[in-house]
């Protein structure tokens, strides 16, 4: 009986080891990829990005030249009024509003701009043909079945760092 047992406890062994190399390429292998980190790495160092930081910092010099003339004549219309010059301090008053109006609506009008600047860049369709080319280069050469992406899915609840390939995706993109 023990011998038996002995052949049948070997036999099994025997035949999970065969076996085991099969179930192990039944594993399904994922991956998940920070959709946000590439996209600030592809989009930090491209040429619309920099064209829209450089008119971003333009308007931003504009609005502060325009807030520092403002400045001046308010403090040219308190030496004014120290002085008792009351129609000068109307004139001035007068060129205050305006400038102020004029600065509000010149600040609306850029912010405007810049978020449709902004929008065209999160909708590039340039970007997520290369993202897509990349992803489908790293989970063929890589074996993934399935790579995820962390912003996308609410499903996600814990994953392993062993499987985030978002550095990988961003050297690849070269960036």
């Amino acid at each position: 009986m023990k011998k038996n047992f002995k052949i049948f406890t070997l036999f099994s062994l025997f035949a999970l080891f065969t076996m085991l190399p099969a179930f192990s390429q039944q594993i399904t292998k994922f991956g998940v990829v920070d959709t946000a980190k590439v996209y600030n790495a592809y989009f930090r160092n491209s040429t619309p990005v920099r064209n829209y930081e450089k008119k971003k910092a333009e308007f931003q010099d504009e609005i502060n030249k325009k807030t520092d003339e403002l400045k001046q004549l308010q403090q040219k219309k308190l030496e004014m009024e120290k002085n008792g010059n009351d129609a000068q301090v109307l004139k001035i008053e007068a060129e205050i509003t305006k400038k102020k109006d004029y600065l509000t609506e010149y600040a609306n009008a850029k912010n405007v701009e810049l978020e449709s600047l902004q929008k065209t860049l999160q909708n590039s369709d340039e970007f997520y043909k290369k993202l897509y080319n990349t992803l489908t280069k790293i989970a063929e050469s890589g074996g993934y079945s399935m790579i995820l992406s962390l912003q996308e899915s609410n499903s996600i609840l814990w994953y392993s760092s062993s499987v985030d390939i978002t550095n990988q995706v961003i050297a690849e993109l070269g960036l």
